[in-house]
């Protein structure tokens, strides 16, 4: 009896500003965890000297990624600030500015740590885990600290200078910027590492008979430049923006149906800083926990959940009143706690049915390794076959979530599953960082001849790296489907909304039956298919490059086979930095010019059109990301002894699947999440200025 009465004198921004404060703890974990990291021991020479080749080539491709983006970034700013208004200009260039941030820094940290993981696997493979873990795990403190600062100070920003409709409504603008880097961010750190990976193992592996990182591959410093500039600052930027999203998006339905009810506005906020203190408590959980490297990661998913899940009760029967309504429906403060409960549920059965397809100890990695013992064609085939299974489950607990949510509290439940999911990001950007930490650790202990057994440390722990790396994909992706879903549910009611002040009485039913739905439907359909052919003809066409340069390099120099002469790995550095800023451009602005194509053709169209990218960029975003990371683990399985081991028949077949799995898993998949985010936020900016 007493919970209403104070929920209903909490003041707004008093819940603000206990998410900032939660955020700032997020920072500070992260500069206490930067300090611990640059403690440990970097190595030898050698090994400082590789480690800080990697670090120049990664910064000279961000740095010329910033640059380009920006010029394309300036020209949106002010395309929203004449036909919206410039504060949410400002929101655009604050997202897109955070959205570069977070994947910078990240890739930074995970540099330093690369080295230090090698040297700490010298002595266990647990020193290395923790050493790798709590490298990524700045990334991951990074993107929840800065989104809820960023989302938080800009909306406090306006509602002092605005009031508060039009802070929540400038959002959106934020919310863009944000995505729209992300999609650049993703898809040219995806082109230039897998363009440098399949490079590097046609020539090297199949042709030249070299191991993983092995120094004579002039390609190699590029595959772990890639790592970083792919996996850290890409998927940092990626989660980033997802995460973000998910916060505004929750603000905006909250505010759209709960307008009795103010404090729905600052649920989302409340959530995410809860969840900080959840993330800390699972890094906190790796580094004292002694069990094996994927248990224990898997494990602080966990703790980190029921943390979260535990105090995300009282501050939900706080805030919210016994009982209220949305639309005719009644609703209880209990039900919208089992709505973020679902949200925490979906975070773990997404990581346990990705890990299923994706790790080695389980049937569809081996059977696609068995498939390489009949050749390259069978294993492509049992490749493609995993990935599509792999859409089922997920698929099915998607639905699943979304009916518990739905029935929970209406669309806004549905915003809460999705904030509540998004809100683990801390903790599972620090498993995905984690994965190309131990990558490049391996090839820094390949280069400086460290011994086998190091090398064996670092391969076990790369092993379970790309399960990680597999899981977040499948993480964003799955949170993907229902942000957008939320997204688009803000784009009816803006829509609605738009039309009512226009004294227009049609009820704008998107209904099957009219066509205009259906052939948006179609035309949205189509967008990820040639979203993600563009994304692989990129790859395979900047692959070649490097594969014409290794070539040339090795006929040219034949000494460097045997060591007596030196590779030129800054000329394929420069090939893939020139090419991944080239062939990023088009698929990035393809969902911008889909939505405005089909909001020429009406608002019907367009909304069908938003429907289509979810739905099929969800399948192919899964199939891709799952089989990608399935062939790239049975070729590791093969290489630690399995079906004749390395140099056998399968082994060679077995890396012609992962080669083409790269660009499935890294490139094109994982850059459909933010793509079917900006189409949606795009289609929601847009509705003032087009329909009149």
């Amino acid at each position: 009896m007493i919970a209403p009465p104070l929920a209903a004198s909490f003041p707004l921004d008093t819940g603000i500003w206990i998410s900032l404060i939660c955020a700032l703890l997020g920072l500070g974990a992260a500069l206490y965890l930067i300090k611990m990291i640059a403690g440990y021991s970097p190595g030898n020479d050698t090994m400082r000297r590789i480690a800080g080749a990697i670090e120049e080539g990664a910064k000279a491709y961000l740095n010329r990624q910033i640059l380009s983006v920006s010029v394309i970034a300036l020209v949106i700013f002010l395309v929203l600030g004449f036909t919206r208004d410039f504060f949410i200009a400002f929101g655009f260039l604050i997202g897109a500015g955070c959205s570069m941030a977070a994947g910078y820094i990240g890739m930074r940290i995970a540099v330093i740590s690369n080295c230090r993981t090698a040297q700490a696997a010298t002595t266990s493979i647990e020193s290395a885990l923790r050493v790798a873990f709590n490298g990524g795990a700045v990334t991951g403190l990074l993107v929840v600290g800065l989104g809820l600062l960023s989302v938080g100070i800009f909306f406090l920003l306006g509602q002092q200078i605005f009031g508060l409709e039009r802070a929540i409504n400038s959002l959106v603008g934020l919310a863009l910027g944000a995505s729209l880097i992300s999609v650049f961010a993703r898809l040219g750190g995806g082109i230039y590492t897998k363009a440098a990976d399949v490079g590097a193992d046609l020539v090297g592996k199949i042709e030249s008979g070299l191991e993983e990182d092995d120094p004579r591959n002039p390609a190699t410093i590029a595959d772990n430049v890639g790592d970083n500039v792919g996996d850290c600052a890409g998927m940092a930027a990626d989660v980033f923006e997802t995460y973000a999203v998910s916060i505004i998006g929750a603000m905006l339905v909250g505010f759209l149906t709960l307008k009795e009810i103010p404090e729905a506005v600052i649920y989302p906020f409340l959530l995410a800083g809860i969840s900080v203190i959840g993330s800390i408590a699972g890094i906190f959980y790796v580094n004292k926990r002694k069990t094996g490297p994927e248990r224990v990661l898997v494990e602080a998913v966990v703790a980190s959940g029921v943390v979260s899940a535990i105090l995300y009760l009282p501050i939900t029967l706080f805030l919210f009143p016994a009982s209220f309504k949305i639309g005719d429906q009644t609703h209880s403060s209990f039900q919208v706690y089992l709505a973020a409960l679902t949200g925490l549920a979906m975070t773990g059965v997404i990581v346990v049915i990705t890990n299923y397809y994706t790790s080695k100890g389980f049937s569809p990695v081996k059977k696609i390794a068995q498939a390489s013992e009949t050749g390259h064609a069978t294993n492509i085939i049992a490749g493609l076959a995993v990935g599509q299974q792999a859409t089922a489950l997920p698929v099915v607990c998607i639905a699943l979530a979304i009916l518990i949510s739905y029935a929970s509290a209406g669309l806004y439940g549905v915003a809460v599953a999705v904030t509540s999911m998004l809100s683990m990001a801390g903790i599972i950007i620090s498993l995905d960082a984690f994965g190309p930490i131990t990558d490049n650790a391996g090839g820094v202990a390949v280069m400086s001849d460290l011994p086998k057994e190091t090398r064996l440390a670092t391969d076990s722990l790369d092993a379970v790296g790309n399960t990680m790396k597999a899981v977040t994909k499948g993480y964003a992706i799955a949170s993907a489907g229902l942000a957008a879903l939320v997204l688009f549910g803000s784009y009816v009611a803006e829509l609605r909304a738009h039309f009512s002040q226009a004294g227009n009485a049609d009820p704008l039913d998107f209904s099957l039956e009219r066509p205009q739905v259906i052939i948006g439907l179609f035309i949205g359909g189509l967008l990820p298919f040639l979203f993600s052919a563009l994304s692989m003809e990129a790859v395979g066409k900047t692959a070649g490059a490097v594969v014409k340069e290794v070539r040339r390099q090795l006929q040219a120099k034949p000494g460097i086979l045997n060591g007596t002469a030196d590779p030129e790995y800054g000329a394929c550095v420069d090939i893939v930095t020139k090419a991944a800023l080239r062939e990023m451009i088009i698929p990035a602005l393809l969902p911008v010019i889909f939505v405005i194509v089909g909001a020429f053709l009406g608002p019907l169209v367009l909304g069908g059109l938003l429907v289509g990218t979810i739905v099929t960029g969800l399948f192919v975003a899964i199939s891709m990301t799952s089989g990608g990371g399935a062939w790239d683990n049975a070729k590791k399985l093969i290489e630690d002894g399995e079906h004749g081991g390395k140099g056998s028949a399968a082994h060679q077949a077995a890396v012609t699947g992962d080669t083409v799995g790269d660009p499935y898993k890294d490139t094109a998949g994982p850059a459909i999440n933010p793509m079917i985010k900006v189409a949606n936020i795009v289609a929601i900016l847009i509705i003032p200025i087009i329909f009149r």
